[in-house]
């Protein structure tokens, strides 16, 4: 995806916190079996403790899986709206699917189809559990199917269709060929981020930059952004993905990944049965409790088992109050770090190795911690702005046949399997208070197709 160019970021007037939150996220913006299988990445050659050093020959599996694990939540109403529309307008279905896909949401999503390949990376507007999953064999790099056994915690049947998607023919699209003398409008605004913990504002704080005269060396400094999102499941010609158009079925919130899964396909190894255990499975939804105290906002939340760490970024904005030309505003951005951080390249996964080194460095709060507060006078009227939590749980690695201990045996594993889990929560800063809280449906209510919303969306 390119990138804007400098000259085009500017802050529109009466920017609504919804679209500073889309900029910022533009900004930011992978048996006997069972018993013998490692969690050893298939990577750092080990080293003898004899005199003469001897490296191991590691050679890389010719069988890869990828199993991305995401709880998300949310207490923003209209969520399902929202998330319903992004899954319509993914599978395929541009304007009409977007809006077929917001019906669906809008009445409360009674199908148990609609599953959308990529919500793990979702914005977590609705709540719910997902799962990301895709396979690859060096033996057949043209696989366009497999099927992957599940355990019947799964509440998804025996199986699940991996399915990789067909790949699009080349359209034409005709050349321009008169130039058009690019226009500019000179950039206004200010971007401006506070981190840390607590009911005031640091000293030395904000850090800002003034679109109007930042230069590219300017940008480069200010936009410090941690986070190293590895290589997960990916849905593309030769890596048969779930879900897929065949097999669509959202995964139930009783759902569980624990016990083993088989991936059987044409060029997929016999061997490949992967026992996943607690630390793999669904991470429970985060629970944030927000309260105001004396401006400040304070945030509580129970603890989640197996997280490794947790962290939080607020995005708002506000206007200079002028009209017209003379019309500018603020983006305002406060993370949790004790580290100055623009903060969303931090909301996905990570590795353990990056989650533990932060920790330290103080830019992630450790898996003991329960509360933390965003400082008074950041934002107007101590709320509005878009909060995001991320809980990170860990990421494992599974191989078989187990590494040889004796270094001068070369380790050949015929499959490799790589597991990421977090749990993520959305919210407005000091909470959604009565917005938020869901009446239960009247039994006698029935509830409206979706033809019925559209035409009350565009009227008879």
């Amino acid at each position: 995806m390119m990138k804007p160019s400098r000259s085009d970021v500017r802050i529109p007037y009466r920017m609504t916190t919804l679209s500073l939150f889309f900029i910022a996220v533009g900004l930011s913006t992978l048996s006997q079996t069972s018993l013998a299988q490692t969690k050893n990445k298939a990577a750092a050659p080990i080293k003898s403790s004899a005199a003469k050093e001897v490296v191991q020959v590691v050679k890389p599996p010719f069988a890869l899986a990828y199993i991305d694990v995401a709880t998300t939540a949310s207490d923003m109403p209209g969520g399902n709206l929202m998330a319903g529309a992004a899954q319509g307008a993914q599978s395929g279905g541009g304007f009409f699917g977007a809006l077929t896909g917001m019906a669906k949401g809008a009445i409360g999503g009674a199908s148990d189809r609609g599953n959308v390949f990529g919500n793990t990376h979702g914005l977590g507007f609705a709540g719910g559990k997902f799962i990301d999953i895709s396979v690859y064999t060096s033996k057949n790099p043209g696989l366009s199917e497999a099927k992957q056994l599940i355990p019947s915690v799964m509440s998804l049947g025996e199986s699940l269709q991996l399915n990789a998607p067909v790949p699009e023919k080349p359209v034409h699209i005709p050349v321009d060929e008169n130039p058009i003398e690019p226009t500019y409008e000179k950039p206004k605004g200010k971007i401006s981020v506070y981190w840390g913990c607590g009911d005031t504002i640091r000293p030395g704080q904000p850090r800002s930059l003034d679109i109007a005269t930042a230069s590219l060396e300017d940008y480069a400094k200010f936009f410090v952004m941690r986070g190293k999102t590895t290589k997960g499941a990916r849905s593309q010609p030769g890596h048969p993905a779930w879900p897929n158009k065949v097999d669509d079925r959202k995964v139930p919130d009783t759902a569980s990944l624990i016990g083993q899964h088989q991936f059987v396909g044409n060029g997929i190894p016999e061997s490949f049965k992967v026992n996943l255990g607690a630390p793999q499975d669904l991470m429970p939804a985060i629970e944030l409790k927000q309260s105001k105290k004396e401006g400040a906002i304070a945030l509580e939340w129970k603890s989640i088992p197996h997280a490794r760490g947790y962290f939080f970024a607020v995005m708002g904005g506000k206007s200079d109050g002028n009209t017209g030309e003379d019309a500018s505003g603020e983006m305002i951005v406060w993370t949790s770090s004790e580290l100055a951080d623009f903060g969303f390249g931090l909301l996905d996964y990570q590795s353990n190795q990056d989650i533990d080194k932060w920790i330290k460095e103080k830019v992630i709060l450790p898996a003991n911690a329960t509360q933390c507060a965003v400082p008074k006078g950041i934002f107007p009227d101590g709320s509005g702005g878009m909060l995001r939590m991320i809980a990170y749980g860990s990421d494992a690695y599974f191989a078989y046949p187990p590494r040889p201990e004796d270094p001068k045996i070369a380790w050949e594993p015929d499959w490799q399997t790589k597991v990421r889990v977090k749990s993520t929560f959305t919210s407005i800063l000091g909470g959604m208070g009565d917005m938020g809280e869901k009446s239960p449906p009247k039994k006698e209510e029935k509830k409206g197709k979706a033809t019925d919303l559209l035409k009350s969306l565009f009227g008879n």
